[in-house]
């Protein structure tokens, strides 16, 4: 009598009381959404997969559109779900436009804040070693890095309302030092150079790393001033005076002569058939994404946010440490 009891309280549901049975039930629940959203991942990503463009020179168009959008990088997948604009990938579009024979010009559409310094050199560099006319179409957003990229074309076409130049250098890093200290943890400092652990987040800056820091941020904007004053065909000094980080709208970016015209896709149109003598027609050269690359995307967009749902459901927002950021 003992023995079954205890199997009924080891297998049956009378071991369960209403709280536990709930919390049994919710489980179950969310794990058939997990599996349907699966299920339905996979089928959007075999749908993608089957229309997306298998090859972009298949298309009939003699001006070729590359768009950078988001955040520049030099390796490509999005960023926390962010798309992202990859040296890597656009240096190869590029590469393509230049050697079919039927593009005579290519047009970046730009919406992007920035980002690394190698990458936009990259793309810049082979932007400028092209053959075709190209041109740099900044809708909202074109700074920093991206400015960078924009300035290496021929011809610059802004909204009169977007926002672009930002010349200048950002780094910054989190700081856990008053964290560790308040929380009673210690940090044991092992380096073969007195640099070895430049900006970890455990230990603050001393005077000579944070000089040794901007002297590095320094040079690399030296390197922008270089590259937009040569490519804009400004006096260094002037872009030195512009070069201050901050951002200026279309309309005033014109008159400064960080941009050529005001305009849109229309403008881009009007300019490249005054100057080539062509009907122009666009064709969209992007990187071709399989159905093992849609489907990855999906499935971690969705486990993320269910991951984040669930998460929120049974921990509460920890306190976030202070961050330390150095801008030049």
């Amino acid at each position: 009598m003992v023995r079954d009891i205890q199997s009924q309280k080891f297998f049956g549901h009378g071991s369960l009381n209403e709280p536990q049975r709930e919390k049994k039930s919710r489980l179950m629940a969310a794990l058939k959404v997990i599996l349907w959203l699966t299920i339905l991942s996979f089928i959007i990503a075999f749908f993608i997969s089957i229309y997306a463009e298998d090859d972009f020179e298949s298309f009939d168009g003699n001006v070729a559109v590359i768009k950078i959008t988001g955040p520049i990088m030099v390796q490509g997948d999005d960023f926390l779900f962010e798309e992202v604009a990859s040296s890597d990938d656009i240096s190869k579009l590029v590469r393509k436009a230049v050697k079919n024979e039927k593009v005579k010009a290519i047009v970046f559409e730009i919406n992007s804040p920035g980002g690394s310094a190698v990458a936009s050199d990259e793309i810049a560099a082979e932007i400028k070693n092209s053959n075709k006319t190209t041109v740099a179409w900044i809708r909202e957003i074109g700074t920093s890095g991206a400015y960078w990229i924009a300035s290496s074309t021929d011809h610059i076409i802004a909204n009169r309302m977007s926002i672009t130049g930002s010349i200048g250098v950002i780094a910054s890093y989190l700081g856990f030092s008053g964290f560790i200290e308040d929380h009673n943890v210690t940090y044991e400092r092992l380096v073969s150079g007195k640099f070895k652990d430049l900006g970890i987040p455990f230990k603050d800056l001393t005077a000579e790393e944070r000089a040794l820091f901007e002297k590095n941020l320094n040079s690399i904007h030296g390197y922008f001033v270089d590259e937009v004053a040569k490519n804009r065909k400004l006096p260094k000094k002037e872009v030195e005076n512009l070069a201050t980080g901050q951002f200026y709208l279309g309309a005033e970016a014109l008159n400064l002569g960080l941009v050529d015209e005001l305009g849109s896709r229309d403008e881009v149109k009007r300019y490249l058939e005054k100057n080539l003598d062509i009907e122009v027609k666009f064709v969209e050269y992007k990187t071709h994404r399989g159905l093992l690359s849609s489907l990855s995307d999906v499935i971690g967009k969705n486990s993320f946010f269910i991951g984040k749902g669930l998460g929120s459901a049974f921990f509460s927002q920890a306190e976030k440490p202070k961050s330390i950021s150095i801008t030049a």
